[in-house]
């Protein structure tokens, strides 16, 4: 770690910049593989690091030159993962100035071109001073494709003086054969338990007065990056006068108090929409940003959804004692369904107040729609409720339920059942019509219902309405029939009703229209078969319960179990079969 700089300030970031693989932290297991490959004098030609921001990804690659080249304070030493940090290698490339050591950042040089002039034509060309000649490019993901292609031959066979080290927040980014010619290291997110450590050290050696639970905060806001840790850190001292407290970095980050957001949380659970209306307004008057406690409220209901499921992620370094216990006691008490409600309403309204005009009116209309579907029971208790409410007495003319019975005295009665349009024929029908005699071909369409379901399956939708709603059917026999428009009906329905079928069935269909003697249409038939189905079903018990439980509630759909089985089937995929695999052994 870097030693205190007497020339002038310097951030913390900078300040306490790893210098060898003993400063890393929470990077155990790239640093021992390296230590081995060192060991063993297998270092590879190149590396790759990935990782989110700021997990030490150029810090390593630095690292890794400087071990390359570092020959001792007595100049006699060879490549080793404790580079002395005094030879003049180790001092030059600490500093950024070794001539054999050169850094490009690949988002401001993305090009062919760029590749060409700093790598391909100065690779052949031994190093000036050191053992061997890096490379080092930052953000690699940013090269064009011709810029990796023209890199490819070169990153393959190198010359054995020179070495790549590739650092990338994108690795999905980056050309698989490039990721094929290079030595992977995945730089994980710093765990809280070490990141307060590390923070902890730093204050210690600036002689800062920190709380511990100032550090949490600051942790729990870097999310795993070690740099923002650092630079949070800097702030919050710069920020305390004294010892840095909790509240104040929370004043500094524009953090809601836990504490208070989980008496918030509370409020909303219980359904107290005054309550947690005034205790948003209090949060924001102490200047809290309503998105941030929105966050805070989205972060608290998925950790309390985790601890339901792993009740051992209740051990949280960054979560004080008191909210542990009190997230422990909340995931006994609310439901799963009721915490994935919660979620899914929290990501909406941080949505709507990210783009309002208005965060804290936004905010206010999401918290009052939180609380008041925060007590809505859910599916099954309602059921249940509405199963134990006392039917209504039964009418001395009977009733009717769904399912397609009528009461008679107390006794259950077989409903008669209106005669429903048929759909079994398939379009391909008037195909095989054209090639058999036409009176056979009339035999198929023995009803009217039939003759209905041949337009359907042709697909001639503006036929097929004109025909269910203007043409009110007088006679009909297989070719031949004789229908009563209706007001609307158009004044052609006859003439290309007649050319249709024709054309379909491959017999001459005779259509005339008559002044009377029509009965109803059938999308009347429809509508009066709908309006029945939903007067049986508001006679049911249970469903006159929903209506008195809610008033305003009304019945806008019914389907048969028929109908949900046939639209099954119809979303089924159908089995497709095994593709041969012509290497597959008999």
């Amino acid at each position: 770690m870097s030693k205190p700089d007497d020339t002038g300030y310097q951030v913390l970031a900078r300040k306490y910049r790893p210098e060898t693989f003993a400063d890393l932290v929470g990077q155990d297991a790239m640093v021992r593989t390296l230590k081995n490959a060192f060991a063993a004098d297998r270092i590879a030609q190149a590396f790759i690091m990935t990782g989110i921001r700021g997990t030490g990804k150029t810090t390593t690659a630095r690292i890794i030159a400087k071990g390359m080249n570092c020959i001792g304070p007595d100049g006699e030493g060879g490549p080793t993962t404790d580079p002395c940090g005094e030879c003049e290698h180790c001092v030059a490339i600490m500093e950024g100035r070794h001539v054999d050591v050169m850094e490009m950042d690949a988002a401001s040089h993305t090009g062919v071109q760029n590749i060409r002039d700093a790598i391909i034509e100065t690779v052949s060309y031994r190093a000036a001073s050191a053992r061997y000649k890096i490379f080092i490019i930052d953000e690699v993901h940013m090269l064009s494709t011709s810029a990796f292609n023209a890199l490819l031959k070169t990153l393959e066979e190198p010359p054995a003086h020179v070495k790549f080290i590739f650092a990338t927040t994108e690795i999905r980014k980056v050309p698989v054969t490039v990721l094929s010619r290079c030595q992977r290291f995945d730089l994980r997110r710093i765990e809280p338990e070490v990141m307060i450590a590390l923070l902890r050290k730093i204050a210690d050696a600036e002689k800062a007065e920190i709380t511990d639970d100032a550090l949490a905060l600051i942790t729990r806001a870097a999310e795993g990056s070690a740099r923002d840790a650092q630079s949070l850190l800097d702030q919050a001292i710069s920020h305390g006068a004294g010892e840095t407290t909790a509240d104040q970095v929370r004043a500094m980050l524009g953090l809601a108090d836990r504490g208070r957001v989980l008496d918030l949380f509370d409020m909303i659970m219980k359904g107290d929409a005054a309550g947690a209306l005034t205790e948003l307004s209090g949060q924001y008057a102490d200047g809290a940003d309503p998105l941030a406690v929105l966050r805070d409220l989205a972060e608290i209901t998925h950790w309390i959804s985790v601890i339901k499921i792993t009740p051992e992620a209740a051990e949280d370094p960054t979560v004080s004692p008191d909210e542990r216990a009190r997230g422990r006691a909340v995931a006994d008490d609310l439901p799963m369904r009721v915490m994935a409600r919660m979620w899914q309403m929290l990501l909406k309204a941080l949505e709507e107040v990210a783009h309002a005009p208005n965060a804290m009116m936004a905010a206010e209309m999401a918290v009052i729609r939180l609380t008041h579907v925060a007590d809505l029971p859910s599916p099954e208790d309602l059921v249940r409720k509405l199963q134990n409410t006392p039917p209504p007495p039964t009418p001395s003319g009977g009733g009717a339920t769904p399912n397609g019975t009528t009461t008679q005295g107390g006794q259950a009665a077989p409903r008669a059942t209106s005669s429903a349009p048929s759909g079994g024929v398939q379009a391909s029908g008037a195909a095989t019509a054209l090639a058999v005699a036409p009176e056979n071909a009339l035999a198929r369409y023995a009803q009217f219902d039939q003759v209905v379901a041949l337009i359907r399956a042709n697909r001639d939708v503006k036929l097929l309405v004109e025909v269910e709603t203007c043409l009110r059917l007088v006679s009909y026999t297989p070719g031949r029939i004789e229908f009563q428009p209706t007001n609307d009906a158009p004044g052609d329905l006859a003439q290309r009703l007649g050319q249709k079928l024709q054309g379909w069935t491959g017999a001459r269909w005779g259509v005339s229209v008559v002044g009377n003697g029509g009965g109803t249409t059938i999308a009347e038939d429809r509508d009066a078969e709908g309006e029945a189905l939903k007067s049986e079903a508001r006679a049911h018990p249970l469903v006159q319960a929903v209506f008195d439980t809610f008033p305003d509630a009304a019945i806008t759909d019914i389907r048969t179990a028929k109908e949900i089985e046939a639209d099954a089937a119809a979303e089924a995929l159908p089995e497709v079969p095994d593709e041969w695999d012509p290497f597959e052994e008999d």
